[in-house]
């Protein structure tokens, strides 16, 4: 009996033709394991591709929820961003695939765990890392860097020769990457740094020139951390993240185009779309600036900076992220409120902020002068404060008359 291998298998112009490779290569049992997590793809037509490009079973798991509750509202919660604008849309995803792969795994009876990243890419880390976290003692098989296949026509001209069907082309040659946070595009005029992103490379929004000419109200209301409902309507998370896409998408809210810092060692441009996560994010540094004190808040921007490289480099099963996991579980605790936005082709303003717990006081932030604020306070408070920068002055003027004696 031969050998199974579970592949993360997307369908694909890379994980299609991993499935024949591996049969061709390795004589291994291919279980393609599809992970929905909201890439919005006809996945009867996925699990149907697998089977005629030679897997001997397809499992599909619907990870909608899990993903959203489990790794995109905590990293919310967070407020993690990798270098000031990607909100690690592909990044988050990962770690709840690689948990799910090898789970399939082991109830299969599999002996080995692949994957369609390449050599260069940051997901081969993500991947491999959370499968010695999880099962170490299943092999993992990477193509990317065993075949001699070097670039995305080698791949097409591979596909062509056994057969599988790629919507791929030399003329459409994006790499995308899609789920219920986001889309991401890589390749084609993205490769260099001198084109802009081509008009039909977008996906999920519209642009600025096609939004509507008109102002968008959208509100959002929050219990500890997290959305729970859109325009008074209280929704789980798999259909508030679906109608803040609709929204966002339509009034052009989340697209970017960045050169990032890949984790291994490279710098790479792509195009992404969150208009959903964008209005949330948006939402929910409103609210805590309302409710979190000054010292948590300065604090948990700190943290966040981290917890975004660890999902980003893919250390998500690591200690560290459990227990920065629990100071933003506990510095949100009071995260509650709505805020109402007005959209318009690609900007966002503020209507209202609102919390039952908010910390802004009107008699203590107005300048007019109330009881609950005494001026004079502040000249002791400013005395105290001063008083190292006082001794440090004092000392220096000492040693410079020292000096001019000399």
């Amino acid at each position: 009996m031969a050998e199974k291998v579970v592949l993360a298998y997307s369908g694909g112009l890379d994980t299609s033709i991993i499935i024949p490779w591996l049969n061709d290569n390795y004589g291994y049992d291919v279980i393609a394991f599809i992970a929905d997590v909201g890439q919005g793809e006809d996945l009867e037509a996925v699990v149907a591709k697998a089977y005629k490009t030679g897997a001997k079973k397809a499992i599909v798991k619907d990870l909608r929820e899990e993903f959203l509750n489990d790794y995109a509202f905590p990293m919310v919660r967070s407020g993690a961003v990798y270098e000031h604008k990607y909100m690690l849309g592909t990044s988050i995803a990962r770690p709840v695939i690689a948990k799910h792969q090898v789970e399939v795994a082991l109830a299969e009876g599999a002996t080995a765990l692949a994957h369609g990243s390449t050599g260069k890419g940051n997901d081969q880390v993500r991947f491999e890392h959370a499968f010695q976290a999880l099962a170490p003692q299943l092999k993992v098989i990477v193509p990317w860097r065993e075949w001699k296949l070097v670039s995305r026509e080698d791949c097409l001209d591979y596909a062509a020769l056994h057969h599988v069907e790629v919507e791929a082309s030399r003329t459409k040659i994006h790499s995308r990457d899609r789920n219920l946070w986001h889309v991401s595009h890589e390749g084609g005029e993205l490769e260099g740094t001198d084109k802009p992103v081509a008009a039909s490379t977008w996906r999920m929004s519209q642009s600025p020139q096609d939004a509507p000419d008109r102002v968008e109200l959208v509100e959002i209301e929050f219990e500890r951390g997290t959305p729970v409902s859109v325009n008074g309507q209280r929704l789980p998370a798999v259909q508030l993240v679906e109608l803040l896409n609709e929204i966002g998408g339509r009034n052009a809210i989340g697209r970017i185009d960045i050169i990032e810092n890949r984790f291994v060692g490279m710098k790479s441009r792509g195009a992404y779309e969150t208009p959903g996560g964008t209005l949330i994010l948006e939402a929910i540094r409103q609210i805590e600036s309302l409710t979190l004190d000054r010292e948590t808040a300065h604090t948990k921007e700190t943290l966040a900076l981290k917890y975004a490289e660890l999902v980003y480099f893919g250390l998500w099963f690591t200690p560290l992220r459990e227990a920065l996991d629990a100071f933003f579980t506990k510095a949100t605790e009071n995260v509650t409120g709505s805020v109402k936005m007005a959209l318009y082709k690609g900007n966002i303003s503020y209507i209202s902020r609102s919390s039952p717990v908010s910390l802004y006081n009107v008699d203590l932030s107005s300048f007019t002068m109330g009881e609950s604020y005494d001026q004079k306070d502040a000249a002791g408070f400013i005395k105290i404060l001063g008083l190292p920068a006082r001794v440090r002055a004092q000392v220096m003027a000492a040693q410079k008359e020292k000096e001019l004696v000399k």
